[in-house]
């Protein structure tokens, strides 16, 4: 199955062409991040049937040029964010990975690592202004057809509001691995030492799927 296919349904219920109204407007109105043909960018890196991991972020960005469409990442010239900072140090740890001297993850994505935030838009400056915009219904929705598919899959859910989507997911087909938000106000709560990258590599390989090699 392809995203077409598989968000065919969500994007002829009214309540995603009402959605894209709204947010044409505040495109329209306001200073809004990521650019806006960046929205689904998330979408057009990783195929649908190439997903193995999702990994559940809440809304991009709000200062100017960070986001770019994929949760927790930056473009390339910009400084790496202190969470995603912390994202590599538990890489580190966790596999031995080399820690990137730029934020930018869109490699992860090519591999099959879904970066999805539940709200796929933000204005400048206000965190979470665009949570109410109606994305939680779009994106609770995307998590609901990834989580019916039957391929096997991991989602690493970080911080209460990625731990509050547990129930929309298969965890008889799927793995879930929660743990404390990587932000420097949560990360020595159980991110760091989580050791979520190793285990879903190993729950790929026990379900005959490629591992990620999370290089970015």
């Amino acid at each position: 199955m392809s995203w077409k296919g598989a968000l065919q349904p969500i994007k002829e219920n009214p309540m995603f062409k009402d959605l894209l109204k709204r947010v044409d407007h505040v495109y329209k109105t306001k200073t809004v991040y990521p650019p806006k043909e960046a929205l689904f960018k998330a979408f057009e890196i990783t195929p649908f049937e190439n997903v193995k991991i999702v990994i559940l972020g809440q809304d991009p960005y709000h200062q100017p040029d960070q986001a770019m469409g994929l949760a927790f990442s930056v473009n390339r010239h910009v400084r790496v964010p202190p969470s995603l900072k912390n994202i590599y140090k538990e890489l580190c740890d966790d596999l031995e990975a080399r820690i990137p001297n730029h934020g930018d993850l869109t490699k992860l994505a090519k591999e099959g690592v879904l970066l999805l935030n539940t709200t796929l838009s933000v204005e400048e400056g206000r965190p979470g202004s665009h949570k109410n915009i109606g994305w939680g219904w779009f994106t609770d929705e995307v998590i609901k057809v990834l989580s019916n598919d039957k391929t096997p899959k991991v989602f690493l859910l970080w911080g209460n509001h990625s731990i509050s989507k547990e129930s929309l997911i298969d965890e008889k087909t799927h793995l879930v691995l929660k743990a404390p938000h990587p932000s420097p106000l949560s990360v020595y709560r159980g991110f760091f030492g989580c050791k979520h990258f190793s285990k879903a590599n190993q729950f790929l390989r026990e379900n005959e799927r490629v591992p990620v090699s999370f290089e970015v």
